[in-house]
């Protein structure tokens, strides 16, 4: 076909149909498109089945026959073709798609994007694992749904703060041999393909003015097996969906009622478009007639069945709403009383679903004999689809590839990546390996480094994955680059620059902070460690205080905490008070309180204090077990826990997890702050003055509190 690149010329179309294929030569005279010739021819075999060819020498030798008598009928030969893959071989695959994020972000454009782009590669392979297959695939369209933050749906994420982000999406997806099959089809009957695009982009071409595409619009194209449909908005298609229920049901509702075989039932409804009676002969060869009126009553509930899961998926594709208006083509459509019922279970007016055949194609000229009719729609669309060469599958080179795309109008370098096989995270920048951890038993996270951004050109000039792209462009892109893994050290984290303030013999000092890191001692210079479980001590026991204070006592040396009696392992919190010496025994002077306290096997300083530290290494959280199990009374590694009930303070009080309890023990049991000294505390036990250490008993009486 020469010339055929420039406008105005000659354009050859085939639609290629399950039943039959029309083939329609025209060109285009200023607005308007002129039909030259047009020619249809059934396959003789079932080559084709729901618009993919599965034989591809029987569908190219009806081609070819289809081309022989056009060029009789202009005096051309013809060498290139215009064709469309059907819409009832897509596959659409509905997925969630959610990114969280490490600390509150406001999401950008970019965010969005990339979130899109994972949807559609999750959604890819959701796909290949349900249908199991090797073949490849073309995304042809996307749209999302619904946008999430935090989980809650929300209309437009940008600009929002979140911690997280999903989409609702619907991808849809063409096979790749549907492609070759058509393809290999029109190269069978001497054809090279000039343009390939949808069928429904197609018949958008003739049934929805392009004034009209920027609106939300719905295409029904009624088949004989299949309704396809599409949804445009903002100029593009955004969805495709398929019911496999078509005109088809509606011709065996009439063949079992009037008892006649399917292609006489076929012509029954044609029939009923324009008479008001049809008369036939049934299977029996009995003539037999039935009114319009009778024929239209029988088969309402069939059409209904027909609209309802059309407009069901109308509404899905659609993001749980419906369309402003929907066109209707095809010659399943045409029944009447179709229209009305699609409007009614969309919920619209009945003037908004419309017909598209004789009333949309003003601007064709057919030759005579030839009727305007809705079937005429996707045949003529494909011819006119050329001149606007968009929607159609075009070749670029990526990264010294030759590959070919779906361009739905919007194409751009990720289209091209992932049609590639590229990894979605090679585009974006990779941070490194992050960093889980926790402090006090909360939960934290260092992020790793952002890396480097892919570097991406197109025919040599710097891109971003935004930049449009069009045929025989030459895109390169070097992946983005992971960032270095998070590291940090111990002394980095806010809580490791806090520290104890206790007094000691009426003079202030500040401890840092212990660090417990797995239960060992670490320094502010450790290095924290994927799963580290970090703790920071809130208390020092008297060993550690002594030892910070460079400070050697005897043994023996009395020494109270909080004005009480005190061992080298008893624990000293914020603002706690320690005295040792004669200023000890002014706060304590019962002699036999020492005695009491002390009466234990003798060690040695050195062993007594690493004893400390194990045991505070032993139970970080509960340094008060810690040191019951140092005490006589204290339970063995053996001994069995039991239950005990006390009154504390009034009420009763049941301890367990021990088989032996001491007073300091009531404190995990009651509300009672010992970190904010309000006075001297009072400790009673059946009325008497108690030692932290003291063991209590079943039925004993506690009593705390602070004296002013």
């Amino acid at each position: 076909m020469e010339g055929m690149t420039h406008h105005g010329k000659v354009v050859f179309g085939l639609d290629i149909g399950t039943r039959s294929i029309v083939g329609t030569v025209g060109y285009k005279r200023g607005e308007r498109f002129v039909v030259m010739a047009q020619r249809v021819r059934e396959h003789e075999t079932r080559a084709m089945l729901d618009g993919q060819i599965h034989d591809i020498k029987k569908v190219g030798n009806t081609i070819l026959a289809v081309k022989k008598e056009l060029e009789e009928d202009i005096g051309t030969k013809l060498k290139e073709v215009c064709i469309a893959a059907a819409g009832r071989v897509l596959r659409t695959v509905t997925t969630h798609v959610e990114t969280e994020y490490s600390e509150e972000k406001v999401i950008l454009e970019e965010d969005m994007y990339e979130l899109s782009a994972q949807g559609i590669e999750q959604a890819y392979g959701e796909f290949l694992a349900g249908n199991d297959t090797d073949m490849k695939f073309y995304c042809v369209g996307y749209s999302v749904i619904r946008y999430y933050l935090n989980h809650y749906p929300i209309g437009n994420p940008e600009e929002h703060k979140a911690h997280s982000m999903g989409a609702d999406m619907i991808v849809t997806f063409l096979p790749e041999d549907v492609v070759d099959g058509l393809y290999k089809s029109v190269e069978q009957a001497g054809l090279e393909v000039a343009n390939l695009t949808l069928e429904p982009i197609a018949a958008i071409q003739v049934a929805i003015p392009e004034k009209f595409r920027m609106l939300n619009i719905a295409l029904v194209d009624v088949g004989a097996g299949t309704s396809d449909i599409s949804i445009t908005r903002d100029g593009a298609i955004e969805a495709y969906g398929m019911i496999p229920i078509a005109g088809d049901s509606l011709t065996e509702v009439i063949a079992q009622h009037c008892l006649v075989d399917f292609n006489t039932a076929e012509q029954i409804k044609r029939q009923a478009e324009n008479q008001e009676e049809i008369t036939y002969d049934d299977v029996i060869g009995l003539p037999q007639k039935i009114s319009k009126e009778e024929l239209f009553a029988l088969l309402k509930p069939a059409i209904a069945n027909m609209t309802k899961p059309v407009a069901d998926c109308i509404r899905e594709l659609n993001g749980d709403k419906p369309v402003s208006a929907v066109f209707v083509v095809g010659g399943g459509g045409r029944i009447p009383g179709y229209t009305e019922m699609l409007a009614e279970e969309l919920g619209i007016v009945k003037e908004r679903v419309a017909l598209r055949g004789k009333e949309v194609m003003g601007n064709i000229d057919f030759p005579d004999g030839i009727e305007k009719s809705s079937l005429l729609v996707t045949p003529v669309g494909i011819c006119l689809n050329f001149y606007e060469q968009s929607n159609n599958f075009i070749f670029v080179t990526f990264n010294e590839a030759r590959i070919k795309v779906y361009d739905n109008g919007r194409l751009s370098v990720v289209d091209a990546a992932m049609q590639a096989d590229f990894p979605n995270d090679g585009l974006f920048p990779k941070r490194g390996k992050e960093l889980n951890y926790t402090v006090d038993g909360k939960v934290r996270m260092k992020r790793g480094e952002l890396g480097e951004a892919a570097v991406i050109t197109v025919n040599g000039e710097p891109a971003d994955i935004h930049t449009s792209i069009k045929a025989n462009d030459i895109v390169q892109v070097i992946p983005s680059t992971e960032g270095e893994k998070a590291k940090l050290e111990i002394r980095a984290l806010p809580e490791f620059e806090q520290s104890i303030k206790v007094n000691v013999n009426d003079k202030k000092v500040e401890l840092p902070k212990f660090v417990q890191v797995n239960g060992v001692l670490q320094s502010g210079y450790y290095d924290i460690q994927d799963g580290d479980a970090i703790c920071m001590l809130d208390y020092y026991t008297v060993s550690q205080i002594l030892e910070f204070l460079d400070i050697i006592l005897p043994e023996w040396t009395p020494i109270a905490v909080n004005n009480m009696p005190a061992k080298r392992d008893t624990p000293v919190y914020e603002n706690f008070t320690m005295v040792w010496g004669d200023a000890a025994k002014r706060l304590i002077p019962a002699e036999e309180d020492w005695e009491a306290l002390y009466e234990e096997e003798e060690l040695p300083e050195e062993e007594h204090e690493d004893e400390v530290v194990s045991k505070t290494e032993e139970n970080p959280d509960n340094p008060d077990e810690g040191e019951s199990q140092q005490t006589e009374s204290a339970p063995q590694n053996n001994a069995v826990p039991r239950n005990i009930t006390v009154t504390a303070n009034g009420s009763p009080v049941v301890l367990s997890g021990k088989a032996s309890y001491v007073y300091v023990d009531i404190f995990d049991y009651i509300d009672f702050d010992l970190k904010t000294p309000k006075g001297n505390i009072v400790t009673l036990l059946n009325g008497e003055t108690a030692e932290y250490l003291k063991e209590i008993r079943d039925g004993d009486i506690i009593e705390v509190y602070w004296q002013k």
